[in-house]
């Protein structure tokens, strides 16, 4: 399936309805060529006749925003936020945009592997990991004076190995400790990409601080179906999903088939069932903003998948009361 101008004007409807029902659906970040002519208008990014890809980056989120509710920002994930990049954002999306913040891995990372971007740091132990004076100063406070725009917070743990935690318990305390010194005035969520902390006592421990389980489709984690069949999974009440991979299938393998992300190259129907399942439940029994978030990398397009889910659902105007 390809998008026209009619496909367009109807993927914005279905969303606003959604969102009026406190249902947020968006994708992992924005800035992709490969939407133009999709999500994205061409002529809006030439430059003496050409197409400019700094533009394009520029200024790319206004349109976005013509047409989905929400978005979730990876790049908090890689250093902290400072006021002019919020600013930015905030002022480019109307004011019943919610953003999805993933929080910088400064927090959540706890031995830094020896990718280039860790410099110095590679192959060291974090010693901000889960600190949480270094989160709300360098985090929430230049968050603040945005947060009427910022749905959901959310903390991504990469997959721990036993040099990292020879229990899982120990994460989980680890954790606990952690959220019960954070604000309780933010929507926080939290991901995991280990199978084995995915246990009653880990979700008990996120519920007591009504944190989110993050639903999340991803290489070595089981099919968002079997998480949603967990006791315990849903922890408070508002979700978050995040459809981001097929299991089995590593980042790297993802990006040389599905980019330059023009195209659904593989359906993916156990996750549109999923996310089918998470959407019926938040409408009807979320009390927060829920959100749901798609990546290229699932299924080859992320705007079609979510047009593809919108169109075997009945979704209508929430009624004014």
């Amino acid at each position: 399936m390809m998008f026209d101008e009619r496909t367009h004007a109807k993927m914005h409807e279905p969303l606003a309805a959604l969102a009026s029902q406190g249902v947020f659906i968006g994708t992992s970040s924005w800035k992709y060529p490969g939407w133009l002519g999709q999500v994205y208008d061409d002529s809006r990014y030439l430059t003496r006749g050409k197409f400019s890809e700094a533009k394009f980056e520029r200024e790319c989120l206004v349109e976005y925003a013509d047409t989905f509710p929400t978005v979730c920002v990876d790049a908090g994930y890689y250093k902290f936020p400072t006021d002019k990049y919020l600013y930015r954002l905030c002022a480019d999306v109307p004011s019943s945009f919610r953003f999805g913040f993933k929080v910088t891995d400064t927090i959540t990372i706890h031995h830094y592997s020896k990718l280039p971007r860790f410099g110095n740091l590679a192959g060291t132990d974090n010693k901000h990991f889960l600190d949480a004076e270094l989160f709300v100063n360098a985090f929430l406070k230049p968050c603040e004076p945005y947060r009427g725009k910022i749905g959901v917070l959310i903390f991504e743990f990469s997959q721990f190995h036993a040099s990292d935690f020879a229990r899982g318990r120990e994460f989980v305390s680890a954790l606990d400790v952690f959220l019960s010194q954070l604000p309780k005035t933010w929507a926080y969520a939290v991901e995991t990409r280990n199978e084995s902390l995915l246990h009653p006592e880990y979700f008990a421990m996120l519920k007591s601080h009504g944190v989110a389980h993050v639903f999340n489709s991803w290489t070595r984690m089981p099919e968002v179906s079997a998480q949603i069949e967990m006791p315990g999974s849903f922890t408070t009440d508002f979700l978050v999903a995040r459809f981001l991979l097929k299991p089995g299938r590593s980042y790297e393998s993802a990006v040389n088939s599905f980019s330059p992300y023009t195209s659904t190259k593989e359906p993916y129907e156990a996750a549109r069932a999923a996310g089918k399942a998470l959407i019926q439940k938040a409408r009807a029994e979320g009390k927060r903003p829920s959100f749901v978030f798609v990546n290229n990398r699932l299924e080859g397009n992320a705007p079609i998948t979510i047009a593809s889910l919108l169109e075997e659902m009945e979704v209508r105007e929430k009624p004014q009361t």
